[in-house]
């Protein structure tokens, strides 16, 4: 029994030893009992040097909060996905990336593992990649630009019933090539669901192409959207608009009510007929393109402030989708702030793993005016303003935790109503010099009342 025990563990460190991958795996306190050839490779270590030691022993650059094994022994919590950066024994760079799991027998913690991908020889390969290059084009790289739509289905992050029947309904909208018209409040992730319904749609090979209306002034409006001919006005060269470019694929036009009213009619006309005509120009063009556009006002109350055209809103709600608030979505705050704990872990090479009750509680009472957007930039700064493992009250920026402040000083309205009958009473009753009769007639309340009053605030 004893043989066969012996040969399962050797052949199960055999399998693991084949595995391409680092796995450094230690027992409940911290000790390592196992350690494979590439982990060794990755540390510049012998396993030997490794086995049977601490952690820190080993490794003393870390201590109990930033290494991962020791904090999925205390926590119990596995660590998915955490990018590390790191000199190793020999003092080479490496970047990995690591899921740390505990391992659990009966519910009670006896270790953890850790598997960590290298990406060390991807990066350096990706340097000599940009190196050569810079040196065949003999010039500096430069920030490239792009007009594509990045994000998809799995970039929504929502427990919330009412988010999955929008995307449901956005689905369906995809599959169409009918105009669509998104209302949200700022914030709220119109961008995300447009670019998804883009890259679900049968154009997600075509362009993408986004405008926000409020940020083109009056006068270069119409020559954004449908282009210029040479000499149509100083300066002037032939230059495709965006309906042009976004031809075969899709144009979103965001805050569309912050259009002129005269200019909504162009846009109308080009919407029914799809010929565009360059300014200054004097042939026109067919053009394929679906149109979505956004706003962060409803639609009806902007056609009742005559920001919007009626014929217009007519010929573009075809597809209705309203995105709701976060503060009607509560269920979703949690997940959000865990997966933007996650992704600026990785940004900014953390290892922050919980979030303080208190805090989380916060944010679910909170009102988010700025919604998802909001939240995202109080957890970037919180993780910012965090040095452990833990994110509290104190992280959270001064204009989310300036509200709290202020519901501390709101009495609920209950006390507040009865201290303010209260005052009115002893006021009353001074007036009238005691007498209960005159002080109900100043009130103008029955007698009988006030006396219950009285009792009640122990003025008798």
């Amino acid at each position: 029994m004893f043989l066969k025990s012996y040969e399962t563990k050797q052949m199960l460190e055999a399998i693991l030893g084949t595995i391409d991958e680092a796995i450094h795996a230690v027992d409940s306190d911290g000790i390592t009992i196992f350690y494979n050839k590439v982990a060794a490779a990755h540390d510049g270590l012998e396993i030997g040097h490794v086995l049977g030691k601490h952690v820190l022993e080993v490794f003393p650059s870390l201590n109990s909060h930033t290494s991962t094994l020791l904090k999925v022994i205390e926590t119990g919590q596995p660590i998915y996905q955490q990018a590390q950066t790191y000199k190793n024994n020999k003092g080479q760079l490496i970047d990995t990336v690591n899921t740390t799991l505990p391992i659990k027998i009966g519910g009670r913690t006896i270790g953890a593992v850790e598997i960590a991908k290298d990406l060390s020889r991807v990066k350096q390969l990706a340097q000599k990649l940009l190196e050569l290059q810079e040196k065949v084009v003999n010039q500096t790289a430069k920030p490239t630009t792009t007009s594509g739509a990045k994000y998809n289905w799995d970039d929504f992050i929502t427990a919330s019933n009412e988010m999955e029947q929008v995307k449901a309904y956005a689905r369906r909208a995809a599959n169409s090539s009918s105009p669509i018209m998104i209302y949200g409040e700022t914030g709220t992730g119109k961008e995300l669901l447009v670019q998804s319904i883009h890259n679900a749609s049968a154009r997600r090979k075509g362009p993408f192409i986004a405008q926000n209306c409020a940020s083109l002034p009056e006068s270069l409006l119409e020559s954004i959207l449908f282009g210029t001919k040479k000499g149509s006005f100083t300066g002037a060269v032939d230059r495709a608009g965006l309906f042009e470019l976004a031809h075969g694929g899709t144009l979103f036009l965001d805050e569309i009510h912050a259009m002129p009213l005269d200019f909504q009619t162009k846009l109308l006309r080009v919407l029914e007929d799809g010929v565009i005509r360059r300014v200054g120009g004097t042939e026109s063009y067919v053009v394929d393109v679906r149109v979505i556009v956004a706003m962060n006002e409803h639609p009806q109350l902007c056609i009742e402030k005559q920001q919007l055209r009626s014929d217009l809103y007519y010929r573009l709600n075809v597809f209705f989708i309203e995105i709701p608030p976060l503060r009607k979505r509560l269920g979703d705050i949690p997940i959000l702030t865990y997966h933007f704990i996650k992704k600026y872990n990785y940004l900014f090479n953390k290892l922050v793993i919980d979030i303080d009750d208190d805090v989380l509680s916060y944010l679910e009472s909170h009102s988010w005016p700025g919604n998802v957007r909001e939240l995202e930039h109080a957890i970037e700064y919180a993780m910012n303003m965090c040095d452990g493992d833990t994110i509290v009250m104190a992280h959270l920026p001064h204009v989310v935790t300036r509200a709290l402040g202020e519901k501390i000083t709101i009495q609920p309205l209950k006390l507040a109503v009865e201290q303010t009958e209260r005052n009115l009473i002893q006021q009353a009753l001074r007036i009238a010099n005691g007498n209960v009769l005159k002080a109900a007639t100043i009130l103008k309340i029955p007698r009988q009342t006030l006396q219950y009053k009285m009792k009640k605030y122990g003025e008798q």
